[in-house]
């Protein structure tokens, strides 16, 4: 058999594409997947509720949130953007709600709910699936894929072929990078592939013992950039985590190879050093009397006071109203500038995302298809984008599988 669609990868990107294609019923689609059932690492996504996308509906605002290679998301968000996405779901009967942060999810708050959906969809429209296989060998002629070799001996022959094997992050999954080897040999370029959204180890062992205390509007900037960001971060037995410190990380990653990377900690992005400073005299006259220990309970969570006590050289049993004015301003600046020095990350096991992939200059920004390979296709993680937490990289996948759904040639 000779299939109009091979689709080699069953994460979100192929089952869109494949959804999308096979509405056409006359097509025969197949999916290839070296997992026993697709979609793995789509349950883990939103951990395990899916964060489906993020409710913006302005695409250019949130192309805002990608990486350097963002401008090539324009033409597909403007085919295929968020709201597109939210109808598709809905039309075809998968409720969705809205959580803070604007973030969509599945009514029910499960992302097995979401591998249901497209399950079923496949089967309605008669796509093939073919599970526990690896591709070992692409065959080309005359700029053409020809067929494909797996590991188990079989060949598949088709007339256009798609690529979405994701990155090389949470590797269990499936996705560990295989691929990009092959298709280097099909003459593509492969941007440099490195961890994205990912947990952060620090150097700082104050940091490792709070571990578990989740700080809520707070602003890390990483020291000598512009690079800042506010929000929500974490504190890990390794060091830090939370959708800040995971935002900022692909930046700090690239930056790790020249040596350890300082980073500065606001607690109190919201009031300026004098704001911060007449807040603190408040609670300084209200605990005028007591030591120097107790005074800081409105201000801080308690479980960070002891860290904030020990960092800023304060004699804990002095009392509040014999703390001087040089030893709180001090204390102001700690509170505004607390140091913490990153000396690695948690690698592709743990990483959300990839950033890296096929070179975004090689695939037409309207079809997904190679400008190599003239039956080639593209879609989801494998291609040099990534984007913030929150839904972003899961619309990439929804988009860029639509678009090839939708565009391939027959």
């Amino acid at each position: 058999m000779i299939y109009d669609l091979v689709v080699i990868g069953g994460g979100p990107a192929g089952i869109m594409a494949s959804t999308i294609a096979s509405q056409n019923k006359n097509l025969k689609i197949i999916i290839l997947d070296r997992n026993r059932v697709f979609g793995r690492k789509l349950l883990l996504t939103g951990k395990g509720r899916c964060n489906i996308t993020h409710n913006e509906l302005d695409f250019k605002k949130m192309i805002a949130s990608y990486n350097q290679s963002a401008k090539f998301l324009y033409s597909g968000f403007s085919q295929f953007g968020v709201k597109e996405t939210l109808d598709f779901f809905k039309k075809n009967g998968l409720d969705l709600k809205v959580e803070r942060g604007n973030r969509y999810f599945p009514n029910d708050g499960d992302s097995q709910s979401v591998l249901d959906f497209f399950n079923l969809k496949l089967k309605e429209n008669n796509v093939e699936m073919l599970f526990s296989v690896n591709v070992v060998k692409i065959n080309v002629k005359n700029k053409k894929i020809i067929s494909i070799e797996l590991s188990d001996g079989r060949e598949i022959e088709g007339k256009n072929f798609l690529i979405s094997t994701g990155g090389k992050s949470y590797p269990i999954t499936g996705s560990d990078g295989f691929m990009f080897s092959l298709i280097k040999k099909l003459g593509h370029n492969i941007i440099d592939l490195t961890p994205a959204l990912v947990p952060l180890t620090v150097k700082n062992e104050w940091v490792k013992k709070l571990s578990g205390l989740s700080l809520k509007n707070v602003e890390i900037t990483i020291k000598n950039t512009k690079k800042k960001i506010l929000g929500e971060m974490l504190f890990t037995h390794f060091g830090i985590s939370g959708p800040i410190v995971l935002n900022l990380s692909n930046g700090i990653v690239k930056l790790l190879t020249k040596g350890n990377i300082f980073i500065n900690l606001d607690l109190k992005p919201g009031l300026t050093e004098k704001q911060l400073d007449l807040r603190l005299q408040k609670d300084f006259e209200k605990y005028s009397n007591h030591d120097f220990k107790n005074s800081l309970n409105d201000l801080l969570p308690q479980n960070l006071i002891e860290s904030i006590l020990k960092l800023s050289n304060i004699d804990i049993h002095k009392k509040v109203h014999q703390v001087t004015k040089e030893e709180r301003l001090k204390l102001i600046k700690l509170l505004k500038y607390i140091e913490i020095e990153i000396n690695g990350h948690l690698g592709f096991d743990t990483a959300i995302v990839t950033s890296g992939g096929v070179d975004t200059k090689e695939i037409d920004q309207k079809t997904m298809k190679s400008k190599i390979i003239d039956n080639l296709y593209f879609a989801g993680e494998v291609i040099d984008i990534d984007g913030k937490t929150g839904g972003y990289n899961l619309q990439m996948c929804w988009t860029t599988g639509y678009l090839v759904g939708k565009n391939f040639v027959n």
